[in-house]
């Protein structure tokens, strides 16, 4: 059975064929799996540790390929579901300059936003160690009343629950609302990953050690919160204990997928090295480095590779990436 359960949107991402161009300019795109807890599923899996994905897809061809992708990875599909009358989301994507990434997205309504409380496998949800959730799923109905009520059982079970607000002003019906959502998640989370921008977006401000004092006086059941810093690395912090770690200088081809593998690596991590919210709350210094080193190891090699899910890397070689460091 899995230890670790993602919940969400999985996508499909048509990738531009060519880089440094807009979307309207690009004359080609190449369809990948994605959907960032879709990611984080595969990204937990092909580290090593037993993953489900639980969501909605269409019953299409692209519905069927992200179930084949997540299984072919790894990842226990058993939880999914397909959706007749909605279509697989699709996000056209295209790559600035400096490799980040640009969205459209197509799912008025796509199948994932159908998902619905008597959807949810709570079988699979209640023997999960750690149960991960991000933002997309709060936007709409009925996935917003399926995603609070796996977020119940999942903590009437014990599970350590993590969340990723995910900033995607593109899907807003407005900016408030959008806030407000992603600030519903924070009410319910554990651990909270995010990058400098989202914390900005939410406190107001941008240094990490300003801004995550602020998290940790709204949301006081917060055990940790960890900012991405990009090539910089990441700051954390827990109630009592806060540091960073740097970044890990590679080459970057493209940087889609990076956040998602820096939070599977964190949350394996966390299996490894804690059980449940006080093991967390309590962690060493030590311990804390070596969780985040490692997280920002898994983001360093996905940056250096082209797509997401492809990019995601194995425990093998990030052990071999942190031998050279």
């Amino acid at each position: 059975m899995a230890e670790i359960v993602c919940l969400g949107e999985a996508l499909i991402d048509m990738v531009a064929q060519q880089k440094g161009v807009t979307i309207a300019e690009a004359k080609g795109f190449t369809p990948a799996p994605g959907g960032a807890p879709a990611n984080v599923a595969v990204g937990v899996a092909k580290l090593g540790v037993r993953s489900a994905f639980l969501g909605k897809v269409g019953v299409d061809p692209f519905g069927y390929l992200l179930r084949d992708t997540l299984y072919q990875y790894g990842v226990d599909v058993g939880g999914m579901r397909f959706d007749e009358k909605a279509r697989t989301a699709l996000a056209f994507v295209s790559l600035t300059k400096e490799g980040v990434p640009d969205f459209i997205f197509y799912r008025n309504p796509s199948a994932d936003m159908l998902y619905e409380p008597g959807d949810v496998d709570t079988h699979r949800l209640r023997r999960a160690k750690i149960f991960h959730f991000g933002s997309i799923s709060l936007l709409d109905e009925p996935v917003r009343s399926a995603t609070l009520f796996a977020l119940q059982i999942a903590r009437e079970s014990g599970s350590l629950i993590s969340y990723d607000p995910n900033m995607r002003p593109a899907l807003w019906r407005s900016e408030e609302e959008g806030k407000q959502q992603m600030e519903a998640g924070l009410r319910f989370a554990d651990v909270v990953k995010m990058n400098e921008t989202e914390l900005q977006f939410l406190t107001g401000v941008r240094t990490p050690e300003v801004g995550v004092a602020h998290l940790f006086s709204l949301f006081p059941q917060l055990v940790l919160v960890v900012v991405t810093l990009g090539e910089k690395g990441c700051y954390y912090a827990t109630p009592t204990r806060s540091g960073a770690v740097s970044g890990i200088p590679v080459e970057v081809v493209e940087t889609v997928g990076c956040g998602d593998a820096f939070v599977a690596a964190m949350l394996v991590q966390l299996r490894k090295r804690a059980k449940g919210r006080e093991g967390v709350r309590n962690l060493s210094d030590s311990d804390l480095q070596r969780t985040f080193l490692y997280a920002n190891a898994a983001g360093a090699i996905t940056a250096t590779r082209a797509g997401a899910i492809p990019a995601l890397p194995t425990d093998a070689e990030v052990a071999d990436l942190l031998e050279k460091v």
